[in-house]
């Protein structure tokens, strides 16, 4: 994981660049939005801080552009030129903050902080997604069923008559379950199924 600075001013960028290394961050620097957008695919998950005003793509316009491939990283606009349209947008397309230039030190490295907070948040929310995905593959399409049911609050003898089967036949299914998922508890196996659902 890393930061991404994106502005034309080559000083300006290597002076934030600077300024996050003195703190332990790892930062790029990109003066060319374009540039920027073609390393996308290729570039470990990070921060972003935007220039709001660059020839090429401005910054409000590379962030939709961001938002609309799904790419959900943090992103930071920065400008000299900030007006309160502007602020508006970045924001509706999840802008972790917005700093006017000349940018406080304190306040780029409090909201790169911040911004990293969220990303390993919504990574280790990612994360237990996929893994709830994993589990529910391994269940078949009748023990899928029965789950479904058990985490609506049936009992067995409630799910064997819905499924026209056997109450034992449930009891089977509800081990094999337990086993695959490893775990018995209907809480967990709801946050388990719910989880595994957002995945999609």
């Amino acid at each position: 994981m890393g930061e991404y600075l994106v502005d034309d001013d080559h000083a300006v960028a290597s002076a934030l660049k600077l300024l996050l290394e003195t703190v332990g961050m790892e930062a790029v620097t990109f003066t060319d939005p374009r540039v920027f957008l073609t390393r996308l695919p290729s570039l470990s998950q990070g921060c972003i801080v935007l220039d709001i005003r660059m020839p090429s793509i401005s910054g409000l316009r590379l962030q939709e552009r961001l938002t609309e491939s799904g790419c959900d990283w943090p992103v930071i606009i920065i400008s000299g030129h900030g007006d309160i349209e502007a602020c508006r947008r970045a924001f509706k397309h999840g802008a972790v903050d917005f700093l006017s230039k000349p940018v406080d030190e304190q306040d780029l490295i409090d909201a790169v902080q911040k911004a990293s907070a969220l990303l390993d948040k919504t990574l280790a929310e990612a994360a237990v997604r996929t893994e709830a995905a994993t589990l529910l593959e391994r269940l078949t399409a009748r023990e899928r069923e029965v789950l479904d049911l058990i985490t609506r609050g049936f009992i067995s003898r409630e799910i064997a008559d819905t499924l026209g089967l056997s109450t034992r036949t449930v009891e089977s299914h509800r081990s094999h379950i337990a086993e695959k998922m490893g775990t018995g508890s209907v809480v967990e196996l709801a946050r388990i199924l719910a989880d595994g659902e957002k995945s999609k």
